[in-house]
């Protein structure tokens, strides 16, 4: 069982934390007749739909089961991407970008994944992307759901002014049939396992002995079901904003965990919208700020302003909540929550809404399909209204920023359906080749969490967390220690003895 990190001296430094004493891992790093060359996969790749003809990266399909309990039965289809290891001299293998979600994607890795990494890393690695079964060009699917149940006031599930979850119910009821009404058995086959056993599968089209993988948000917890499920085929893994893997829990964990990831992240907030230079200030000081955004939200509970163009077409208590769960991913998103906030104040106008295309909101459509899939087949439910209406009444008190919605009913306390098999338990068993990244103030897969997901892997896990905030870690705090950690594990192997805290900067 790992020590809480916070125990360690926050006084490590970058040079402290890049020298540290590292352990080899148990499984011995693949030598260079283990690797097989680039080329050895079966896959046809050629260039990738709307990419320019000079892009440096290929997309190819690989054809899966449908249902692995019948792997002889109807297939569906992957959609793979690849961007070839700069420097073949050095290939290590392929690292295999697992999106976060449920219901992200990494297939276009120019501008997502891949374009994060350092050259040291492109140089060693393929680096490959896909989309989850359901998700995009994999065999996508649909709940058809009316447009009116894609706010994201309503996707997440804000209870009423009153504290009412009555709206809340009826929405995840009316989801819940659309979804066994036009899922298809696409949508009835998706979950973490299976996702999981589809890795392997685009493991195995590559011609890879083993597979290193880069797993974010959601993808951790993918990622750790595969390195649980399939060990022998896993060679440097990295998990990135850790998700709370309690297999009893397991998505209603995730939601929970909300409620704490936002009060850890606040106080960033509450300094930078009280900092004398910011043009988007709010208070003379951080103290005064989280009392500011309360009332605030409290008397748009009572008389929203009217917002022409968007969805709800007022700004309301619950749409500034929403801002305020959205901005807190990054910093540069603070703007967005300050400038709804000035204007609740009668100190701004409220900007222009964006106007979302078709194409738009079929992505919606399709991400909130497999989103609400992924979490009601991986694990059952509670169904009973009255449990869900008495959490949300003392989560309110308890943690008025999110009031109420991380304990709130979703679409799967109706789901028809019954998870096809247990959620994966992660375990310790398999080799020591695991490092957690992890940003100490996390507000949607908070430290706490992560912490369990250590403890699960045991021995098998290392953890690196930055003194930062914000959702993603690597490459996106901009903490030069813990990047450095990352770095030179995916580029030597090296792990660090024990977990490590890199300060601030």
């Amino acid at each position: 069982m790992p020590k809480p990190i916070r125990t360690i001296t926050a006084a490590v430094t970058a040079a402290a934390a890049l020298a540290v004493t590292v352990t080899a891992l148990s499984a011995a790093p693949a030598g260079a007749a283990d690797v097989p060359k680039p080329g050895n996969d079966r896959l046809a790749w050629s260039s990738c739909p709307g990419a320019p003809a000079d892009s440096s990266q290929r997309c190819a399909e690989v054809t899966v089961p449908l249902d692995y309990a019948d792997p002889n039965g109807p297939r569906i289809t992957l959609a793979v991407s690849r961007i070839a290891a700069a420097e073949p001299r050095v290939r290590r293998g392929v690292l295999l970008a697992v999106p976060g979600g449920p219901g992200g994607s990494s297939l276009d890795l120019v501008t997502g994944m891949a374009g994060r990494l350092p050259q040291s890393v492109r140089d060693r690695y393929d680096v490959v992307g896909f989309d989850p079964r359901g998700v995009g060009r994999s065999t996508p699917v649909s709940c058809d759901l009316d447009t009116a149940d894609l706010a994201m006031v309503k996707v997440h599930p804000w209870p009423a002014v009153d504290g009412s979850i009555d709206g809340n119910l009826a929405t995840s009821r009316r989801v819940a049939e659309a979804c066994a009404r036009n899922g298809g058995p696409v949508l009835r086959s998706i979950s973490t396992a299976n996702e999981a056993r589809d890795i392997d599968g685009i493991r195995r089209a590559l011609g890879e002995r083993r597979l290193s993988a880069w797993g974010v948000s959601y993808g951790t917890y993918a990622g750790a079901a595969y390195a649980t499920m399939f060990p022998e085929h896993t060679d440097r893994i990295v998990l990135d904003s850790n998700d709370d893997p309690d297999p009893s829990r397991v998505g209603r964990g995730w939601l929970d965990n909300y409620g704490q990831g936002v009060e850890d992240r606040f106080p960033d907030f509450a300094a930078w919208a009280s900092d004398p230079g910011n043009r988007y200030r709010l208070a003379d000081t951080p103290e005064e700020v989280r009392p500011l955004f309360l009332d605030l939200a409290a008397r748009l509970d009572r008389a929203p302003l009217p917002w022409e163009g968007a969805d709800p077409a007022e700004l309301n208590g619950n749409v500034l909540r929403e801002a305020l769960l959205s901005s807190l991913y990054s910093k540069a998103r603070f703007p967005d929550l300050a400038r709804l906030m000035l204007a609740g104040l009668g100190r701004g106008e409220l900007p222009a809404p964006p106007k979302p295309s078709e194409r738009d909101l079929q992505t919606v459509q399709n991400t909130l399909a497999v989103t609400v899939g992924t979490l009601c087949n991986d694990v059952r439910w509670p169904t009973d209204p009255a449990g869900y209406a008495k959490a949300v009444e003392s989560d309110r008190a308890a943690r008025p920023l999110t009031a109420g919605l991380p304990v709130n009913v979703m679409p799967c306390a109706f789901w028809p359906f019954a998870p096809a098999e247990p959620p994966v338990r992660v375990t310790d068993r398999g080799p020591a080749n695991v490092l957690l990244a992890q940003n100490l103030r996390d507000p949607a897969t908070p430290y706490s969490g992560a912490l369990k997901l250590r403890a699960a892997f045991g021995e098998r896990a290392r953890m690196v967390v930055a003194d930062a905030g914000g959702h993603g870690m690597y490459r996106l705090s901009g903490n030069a220690c813990a990047d450095g950690v990352v770095t030179d594990y995916l580029t030597t192997g090296r792990r660090p003895a024990g977990d490590v805290l890199c300060p601030a900067g």
